[in-house]
């Protein structure tokens, strides 16, 4: 297969401390001089002094991958790791310093909020100018016009300058606009989390449907969930660099190990030095987790027991009434919220160091990779501390490889059913013929 993209050590260099624009204006030059000779010379010194390896930053470098005809590929990484700035070199808006990208067919691009957009002019001007810059003819955008402002939901202020838009409505139309022009390549940045869930899941559903038509689409976006949805394969930059490439739910996968720690069970994990919030009249110092279960591994496993204990010193002795580990999915969605409070109880802490154990009796989550947040508070609104993503918890499938189809099918929460079938018609009154159930031991056969 021929690829819709192709880059081959892109490489993208800025001279930190410098005007992003040589051409200065004479008015410019004036007001530098009225702010007085010293700090005008030493603007002057700061535009002209050549540079240094000290004052020079790669925001990429060296980036090397195809992108296929029909394929949704996903850019992640943390904040400053190159996405934007890789999209960027993508539409043109700013030239490589290094290296050549090369792309197949009509580009188009949603970076930001109006790009692409004039302000002075009406939504109806702004599509068919946008049209006009993606090679399409008058005619061409016109068979697409009713249903971009139908997708869009402007259609009472479609004749309205954009500039007068909310930037919900800025948004809504620049999606609809990007997405339905029939770009053979589309170019998607973090800007979808501006707008509100029911329009992300619309934008993500069409941003499918385009894929399915056999077009490109790069998207780039701290939604992991949405990345794994919607694309098959994925790159994780970091500083600039290509880290990992492969199948979408390996490299997240792969992502969240790097950034979160992941122990073994039983293993005590230190979180006094996390990032926290509350506070502080009492803190999480260490935790560990495990089944609970001699039998078992330590490993959770779907419908089957987690067991945590945690370490936590208190200033003063203090009653809590919520206590609570959240565990939530690489989208960030709680899934499981095991609170004290829910079953109306308080623990007293002494000051000093105190161990709380607390056991999940049936974890209902299917195998995969989650965060564990780490919550403890007395009714105040702010809590007494707070760590959010303190660890990795694996949870395994209950059937080891090679021992038979895993019991457990895709989603996010397993659950425990019967089914039978039955002969004839129910208004006939029928016999039982035969039941199946899912109700054995969770954990599968051999353990």
């Amino acid at each position: 297969m021929t690829a819709a993209i192709r880059l081959e050590g892109l490489g993208k260099r800025y001279v930190l401390g410098r005007a992003l624009d040589p051409h200065r204006t004479a008015r410019e030059a004036l007001v530098d001089a009225m702010s007085g000779a010293v700090r005008a010379t030493a603007s002057l010194l700061r535009r002209t002094a050549p540079a240094t390896g000290d004052d020079a930053f790669w925001a990429l470098r060296d980036v090397s991958f195809d992108v296929p005809h029909g394929e949704a590929l996903g850019l992640i990484g943390g904040n400053g790791a190159g996405k934007s700035t890789l999209l960027k070199l993508l539409t043109r808006i700013t030239a490589p310093t290094a290296g050549r990208a090369t792309i197949q067919g009509r580009v188009g691009s949603l970076l930001e909020v109006g790009t692409g957009f004039h302000p002075d002019l009406t939504g109806r001007e702004n599509v068919f100018l946008n049209g006009a810059i993606l090679g399409m003819r008058r005619e061409e955008v016109a068979r697409k016009f009713d249903e971009i402002v139908a997708f869009a939901e402007v259609e009472r202020f479609i004749d309205t300058p954009v500039k007068r838009y909310s930037s919900g409505m800025y948004l809504r139309l620049a999606f609809a606009v990007a997405a339905h022009l029939e770009p053979e390549v589309l170019l998607v940045d973090e800007v979808l989390a501006v707008g509100d869930a029911a329009f992300q899941a619309k934008c993500l559903g069409k941003m499918g449907d385009v894929t399915a038509e056999g077009r490109t689409v790069v998207f780039v976006s701290h939604n992991l969930d949405a990345i794994q949805r919607l694309c098959r394969r994925a790159v994780l930059l970091e500083g600039g660099r290509v880290v990992d490439a492969g199948r979408a739910d390996e490299v997240v996968r792969g992502y969240l190990t790097r950034q979160l720690r992941r122990p073994s069970p039983a293993e005590w994990l230190d979180v006094s030095g996390l990032r926290r919030r509350g506070s502080g009249g009492a803190r999480f110092a260490a935790v560990r987790f495990t089944t609970g279960e001699p039998a078992l591994d330590g490993h959770p496993y779907p419908l089957g027991p987690l067991e945590l204990q945690l370490e936590i010193d208190a200033a003063e002795g203090r009653s809590v009434s919520s206590l609570a580990v959240v565990i939530r999915d690489v989208g960030g969605t709680n899934l499981v919220n095991a609170d004290i409070a829910a079953a109306e109880q308080t623990l007293r802490l002494e000051a000093g160091r105190n161990v709380v154990t607390l056991r999940i009796d049936s974890l209902y989550l299917n195998p995969g990779e989650y965060t564990v947040d780490l919550w403890v508070g007395d009714g105040g609104p702010t809590g007494l501390d707070y760590v959010e993503s303190a660890f990795q918890l694996l949870v395994l499938d209950p059937r080891p490889a090679g021992t038979g189809p895993s019991l457990v099918v895709t989603g996010l929460v397993p659950c425990a059913l019967r089914a039978s079938v039955a002969s004839g018609s129910m208004r006939e009154g029928v016999r039982e013929d035969s039941t199946a159930g899912s109700g054995a031991d969770p954990r599968g056969a051999g353990r």
